[in-house]
């Protein structure tokens, strides 16, 4: 079975990828346009967008004599939706803790309970 976030993520790992969909985040752009900051060789170039293009990042068209390279911006939503799930996960667990731990310091009789006491500095 094929993982599609995994392919996303490991897409997204290497810098030259993320500055080549940085870069067709203005628009689309030759295969040479993408390879010329970078140095590398056309072989290199090819490898990195054959990545991009298994994750559903990038899609190759062939005009004329050139290959231009797109952004598909459906696949950087995708993976924007599960960062965001996860975040609102996060978040609200650690708004539970909080809720918890004021709890606690209520049981507890603690002065200020509900609010931070502030540093006094004695020890």
């Amino acid at each position: 079975m094929r993982d599609d976030l995994s392919l996303k993520f490991t897409a997204l790992a290497h810098p030259v990828r993320r500055a080549m969909l940085e870069h067709l985040a203005r628009g689309s752009a030759t295969v040479g346009e993408l390879a010329g900051p970078f140095g590398i060789s056309a072989p290199a170039v090819s490898s990195h967008l054959k990545v991009l293009e298994e994750a559903g990042f990038v899609d190759r068209t062939v005009e004329a004599q050139h290959r231009r390279v797109s952004l598909r911006h459906a696949a950087l939503a995708e993976t924007e939706t599960w960062i965001s799930e996860l975040r609102s996960f996060w978040g609200q667990g650690y708004d539970r803790l909080e809720a918890r731990l004021l709890e606690i310091r209520k049981q507890l009789g603690r002065p200020g309970a509900g609010r931070p006491r502030p540093e006094t500095g004695e020890g």
